[in-house]
């Protein structure tokens, strides 16, 4: 990706590449030299950006004389040339009191999370929730309803709560109930929740529980309990998006909101960082979304212990301000991973 580029070269792209980060404006010779106190001619400055044109890190819009970096560029940009910076004490102690008032219910933290993203980066937060079958088991819980009735509640040690209304073959009584409950339990205690069908599975086949009939309901039940439902995704600050200049045109609003809706295309987007370590940036194509030209996504894990849990980040132009989102996106993560440990 270097493709041998000269300091000179590599000097003036990135003047080019941040002067449009500011500005949104195509970016000419003399705008470099005069901000950057570049000891260059404009000339000499539109001969090397012509080469950068040549070599695909710069673009012409057909109405000016100026250059628009294009993903190369930012690609470029983002590995070679960026200094990343730290969120500054007075910012970090903003993001911390948010979430001292997020309350303790996971759902909550995650969706103060995609409007904390919002709210510091200026652009729009997106969160990825855990999916259940990724979390680990703390314990079943049967409530008695009238009759048959049973209202069946999952928890998983993260504190997400699956409930289920089931009706059993026979009536049960209370004291029923909580046998089950503590028999599965001790039995599923520590698992993680993708293995306990397997485990229940396995153990209604033991002789055990074919010769107790409590403990082979019990397990029946359970098994009914149980469902992997879908990702769970949190977006904030849509708006944010449609205020920038690149997407004043409304078929170029219409075509981004489309992918905002498609929640599952975004869903299999955060899903590629779910297996990654810290910060992963995908600049405009490399999203693989048609709809979302024009975009970058900054992401990270959030974790419990070694667990990943789920994913969160932010959306915002090819041209947003990647020195001061990626710390942000890093330190909400981390801080969201001690949060959800301490539950």
């Amino acid at each position: 990706m270097r493709e041998g580029l000269s300091e000179r070269n590599k000097k003036i792209l990135e003047a080019i590449i941040e002067d449009y980060i500011v500005t949104a404006e195509p970016v000419g010779s003399r705008a470099v030299t005069r901000r950057h106190g570049l000891t260059l001619s404009p000339a000499t400055v539109r001969n090397v950006m012509a080469d950068l044109e040549e070599m695909g890190f710069l673009t012409s819009p057909h109405t000016s004389a100026g250059r628009v970096p294009t993903d190369k560029a930012y690609r470029f940009y983002v590995d070679s040339l960026l200094a990343v910076g730290t969120i500054d004490k007075g910012e970090r102690e903003r993001i911390r009191k948010r979430y001292s008032l997020a309350g303790r219910d996971i759902g909550a933290v995650l969706h103060e999370t995609s409007k904390l993203l919002s709210s510091v980066s200026h652009y729009m937060g997106i969160v990825l929730a855990p999916r259940f079958s990724s979390t680990i088991f703390r314990h079943f819980e049967f409530v008695k309803l009238s009759g048959r009735r049973i209202l069946a509640i999952l928890v998983a040690r993260n504190g997400t709560v699956q409930n289920k209304l089931i009706e059993s073959a026979e009536e049960l009584s209370t004291d029923d109930l909580l046998r089950m409950s503590n028999y599965l339990n001790e039995l599923l205690a520590g698992l993680p929740v993708s293995e306990v069908r397997a485990k229940i599975l396995a153990e209604m086949q033991s002789e055990k529980v074919l010769y107790d009939t409590l403990l082979s309901r019990a397990l029946k039940l359970s098994e009914q309990t149980i469902e992997d439902g879908g990702a769970q995704i949190f977006i904030e600050g849509q708006t944010n998006i449609f205020e920038q200049p690149e997407f004043t045109d409304v078929r170029r609003m219409k075509e981004v909101f489309r992918a905002f809706e498609e929640k599952s295309q975004l869903i299999h987007l955060l899903d590629r960082s779910l297996s990654a370590e810290g910060v992963q940036i995908f600049i405009g194509a490399e999203t693989r979304l048609n709809q979302m030209e024009g975009l970058s996504v900054i992401t990270s894990p959030y974790l419990s212990g070694k667990n990943t849990l789920g994913v969160l980040g932010v959306i915002g132009p090819t041209r947003m301000g990647y020195g001061k989102v990626i710390p942000i996106v890093d330190y909400t993560a981390k801080l969201v991973s001690r949060l959800l440990e301490e539950e």
